[in-house]
């Protein structure tokens, strides 16, 4: 196991995949498998959704953040000062300062996990008119969990994952590859149609995938995390010292 592929941009930021590939001389490849896109107005009103119609609003990243308020800008759609946002973590929420006076709203967030952000809504926001915005698909795990909840929300899909050019690696050179997302599964197959699976060993991380992995008829040797294998990092070094 000398050759390692992650599905995501290079690390910005002090990364221990460096550490790792000097421990075990092994190379690390970084190279992003899909790109996140906005969707456009035509795309958005198939939908049938009406913006003006909400009281509060559910984010789970930047990306959907940036596209809302783009969406709002380009049908024409004031977003009123008494709108609510519930955001997954903090970090997210910080992000709306880039198209809102933060102090001046009424925000919350939760640290990650759906239950979280309902826990943040509670009985004093429990009768609002949620618009969940997501990515792709309408249903995940907020949708899930606020339909269990009995809450009254609309999913929204404002962004989608556009496949990358992956054509410039040897994909048939690596012995493991980490995958994150359906997109990925997807982006594989339309730049690599014949593509096989041989001797690689995958790598997964969350649950969202396993369904895609299975479907394309791609063996998983590890599915991220789990309480043994808390990262891709952690799978990483058990599939090379299994070697």
């Amino acid at each position: 196991m000398k050759r390692i592929l992650i599905s995501q941009p290079a690390p910005q930021v002090a990364s221990p995949f460096p550490a790792l590939a000097e421990k075990y001389g092994v190379t690390i490849d970084f190279k992003p498998f899909f790109h996140i896109e906005p969707l456009s107005s035509r795309e958005f009103r198939t939908q049938k959704i009406n913006l003006a119609d909400y009281t509060a609003i559910v984010f789970s990243s930047k990306s959907t953040i940036d596209a809302y308020f783009h969406m709002c800008e380009e049908l024409r759609v004031k977003v009123p000062e008494t709108m609510k946002y519930f955001c997954s973590t903090e970090n997210v929420a910080k992000y709306l300062q880039k198209h809102i006076v933060y102090r001046k709203r009424k925000i919350f967030f939760g640290q990650g996990p759906a239950d979280t952000i309902l826990s943040e809504i509670g009985t004093k926001h429990n009768g609002e008119k949620f618009l969940v915005t997501t990515s792709e698909t309408p249903v995940n795990d907020v949708t899930k969990a606020f339909e269990k909840a009995g809450l009254d929300f609309t999913p929204a899909v404002f962004v989608k994952p556009v496949s990358q050019d992956i054509k410039d690696i040897d994909i048939d050179s690596y012995d493991i590859i980490a995958v994150y997302n359906a997109a990925d599964v997807r982006s594989l197959y339309e730049n690599y149609p014949e593509y096989k699976q041989g001797k690689t060993k995958f790598i997964t991380f969350g649950k969202s995938i396993v369904k895609a992995m299975e479907e394309a008829g791609l063996e998983i040797a590890i599915a991220a995390p789990t309480v043994e294998v808390p990262s891709v990092l952690k799978a990483v070094e058990i599939l090379i010292t299994q070697d």
